[in-house]
């Protein structure tokens, strides 16, 4: 039985890089879950799993435009499974 390794990251970026930066992160293909902060406070969770593409992550990335659109600075924290 394999044990997964879980590691955290974290990105300080502005509201304008925050779509970039998330659709950038899914594209690296290992991500568990991406949350947005501002400040200490959970703006939006998005909970990957494996297969998740294109379409059915649409939905999530118009509301995390929205929430660019709203926020100046944020931190992305990034849960990756190496």
């Amino acid at each position: 039985m394999s044990e997964e390794k879980t590691v955290k990251e974290e990105f300080k970026i502005n509201g304008e890089q925050l779509l970039k930066k998330v659709k950038e992160l899914v594209h690296e293909g290992n991500i568990r879950r991406v949350t947005v902060k501002q400040d200490d406070r959970v703006i939006l969770e998005i909970p990957l799993t494996l297969g998740v593409a294109g379409i059915l992550l649409a939905p999530t990335l118009a509301a995390l435009g929205a929430v660019a659109a709203l926020v100046t600075e944020c931190t992305i924290v990034v849960e990756k499974v190496e």
